[in-house]
């Protein structure tokens, strides 16, 4: 019995509407129902009418009388449509976890080390090693996977002090007891150098549509570039900034004259009765506690204020936790973003208007002052300050110190000035002569030569440990050595030959006995480490020589010249007193 070609002839025209309508699940129960009312052979005179196939047709009338067309949720049946990539290629997804993972690990072999990880360059790493696939369909397959665009966390801290979490401590300490007294406590830093001009400043601000601010396409300073250095403090009981924005140097000078401006503007009106500040700052920079022209601007400033002024450092690497940066330059940064800083009028009109819901007002100045940074204190105005007018903490004194308006400490009396070291009695060329060595001349010139390699190697060791690192000035600087392996080589062949003693044998060379004991053990030592042995006797030991007169009368004789020793410098008088017992005589001494 053939299908009901009426039936078919009046729902063709409706059917043939509808369909377009439908999604491809509806669609296809829709040609089921039809197929299934027009009766035997329906289904082929339905894929007829639609031009659909005819097992798309006998699919949805089978859906319909198993009862699976009642089943929502699902446009296509299961299994059904276009495979995944990582299901059709089983190897695709560990070729790609290889690819990705080479490359962060840092693998020298992957391709990808030094390019960019893109879908571009990924897919077509993929398609060289037998895994075809493009950069929108690899897109699909790495978010299946919990791959994401990643950026860097900055959550990694650095080499960690061990006395860190102590400092915190001592500083939340002291800024408590500081607070709960009445007296300023203050956080100072520098905020980092500006570009004075039309130049683009990073962040975003509302502005009508298509009207940004045309700024200059780079960021190259022209020259002599005028320039802005904000050197914050943050009054952290009275909630209150100050900028000092400088035009020259970031320099100790620079930070040192912004809290003499901040006390003179706003501090002593602020606290009148204020007998002492705490000051709290990073370890580094302008005001770093290694910096000598920061402890002696704050000495200055301590005398012309009457304040004692108490500092405490952050430990290295935790500028972070100085409140000002969360306080005070966080709000100057969203400030002034999106805004070009054309003018030193801008920067200072726009700190001075920064304000926040907790109550943060700022001040904002202008230092035109040059600050040079080679502005150091001498040597004796920094021992001064350390002798009569700094105290240093008992818990790390580098870290915390006080500098006091006038001297807490008596000056200590002037140093001796530093004695002339004792002249060499004889040149090396007279000292190595045969009668003094008992050795031939050219043979020991070949041994020192031999002598100075292992030589020069020892002492680099040595001076590797004393400084705990290697060298870091510049190679060859520094005070240098009066005696070298030649000539203790010839002491040790004296010593063997005249059986002179190591006080003698100290003058003839001009250095100390001690020294030059250390210096004969040493080379004894490097010659056995060689395997080198001191020359042979040319000739046969005279009697012992055990004083320099002695040893310079025997020179003489054999024509070699010893010079006589100076006189002794600042000897000290015999001073005879009378007793009733007597004469005595004493030797005064000199303290």
């Amino acid at each position: 019995m053939g299908a009901d070609a009426g039936f078919l002839g009046r729902l063709g025209p409706e059917l043939l509407q509808l369909l377009p309508m439908l999604d491809e699940r509806s669609r296809r129960l829709a040609m089921g129902m039809a197929a299934a009312a027009a009766g035997e052979g329906g289904t082929a005179s339905v894929a007829a009418l639609t031009g659909a196939s005819w097992q798309t047709v006998a699919d949805g009338k089978a859906e319909l009388e198993s009862g699976e067309g009642a089943a929502a949720g699902r446009v296509r049946r299961p299994g059904g449509g276009r495979k995944l990539l990582e299901d059709a290629d089983p190897g695709l997804l560990p070729a790609l976890e290889s690819l990705i993972r080479d490359a962060i690990r840092g693998d020298p072999m992957t391709p990808l080390l030094w390019t960019t990880r893109s879908l571009g360059h990924l897919s077509g790493e993929l398609t060289a090693a037998g895994h075809p696939c493009s950069p929108a369909g690899l897109r699909l397959v790495m978010r299946r996977a919990g791959y994401t665009l990643q950026s860097n966390a900055r959550a990694q801290e650095g080499r960690r002090h061990p006395e860190r979490d102590g400092q915190f401590r001592h500083i939340a300490a002291r800024s408590a007891e500081y607070l709960h007294s009445g007296d300023p406590v203050i956080s100072v830093d520098a905020k980092k150098k500006e570009l004075i001009g039309n130049f683009g400043q990073d962040g975003r601000e509302w502005a009508p549509a298509g009207e940004p601010v045309l700024v200059r396409d780079h960021d190259f300073p022209d020259k002599d570039q005028e320039h802005a250095i904000p050197y914050g403090i943050y009054d952290e009981k009275g909630n209150a900034g100050f900028v000092n924005v400088g035009t020259g140097g970031n320099t100790a000078a620079l930070a040192v004259e912004s809290i003499r401006r901040w006390w003179n503007l706003a501090g002593k009106d602020a606290y009148p009765d204020a007998g002492r500040l705490l000051v709290t700052c990073d370890a580094g920079g302008s005001n770093g506690y290694a910096n000598t022209a920061w402890r002696a601007g704050l000495a200055d400033l301590a005398r012309e204020t009457g304040l004692e002024i108490e500092v405490c450092h952050f430990p290295p690497g935790t500028s972070k936790w100085n409140k000002i940066e969360h306080r005070l330059f966080c709000q100057i940064t969203l400030a002034w973003r999106g805004r070009p800083l054309t003018s030193y009028d801008v920067i200072i009109s726009t700190i001075g208007n920064v304000t926040t819901r907790t109550g943060l007002t700022v001040r904002a100045v202008l230092d035109e002052n040059a600050h040079p940074a080679r502005a150091r204190p001498g040597s004796d105005r920094l021992r001064d300050i350390e002798d009569r007018y700094l105290t240093r903490g008992q818990w790390h004194g580098e870290w915390n110190y006080t500098l006091h308006p006038a001297p807490v400490r008596d000056a200590p009396p002037p140093p001796e000035p530093a004695r002339a070291p004792a002249p060499r009695l004889a040149s090396r060329d007279a000292l190595n002569h045969p009668a003094l060595t008992g050795a031939d001349p050219a043979a020991v010139s070949a041994l020192a030569a031999a002598l100075a390699i292992p030589h020069a190697a020892r002492r680099d060791q040595d001076n590797h440990i004393r400084r705990g690192g290697e060298l870091t000035g510049t190679p060859g600087s520094g005070r240098k050595a009066r005696n070298g392996p030649a000539d203790y080589l010839q002491a040790l062949l004296i010593r063997r030959h005249l059986a002179v003693p190591n006080p003698v044998l100290a003058a003839l060379l001009g250095t100390h006995k001690d020294t030059l004991s250390r210096q004969l053990t040493r080379t004894s030592a490097l010659l056995a480490a060689a395997g080198l042995t001191l020359p042979p006797a040319a000739q046969p030991p005279p009697p012992p020589v055990r004083a320099l007169d002695g040893l310079r009368e025997y020179a003489v004789r054999h024509g070699i010249t010893i010079n006589a020793p100076p006189p002794a410098a600042n000897k000290p008088p015999d001073r005879t007193l009378t007793t009733p017992t007597g004469l005595l005589h004493i030797w005064v001494c000199r303290f």
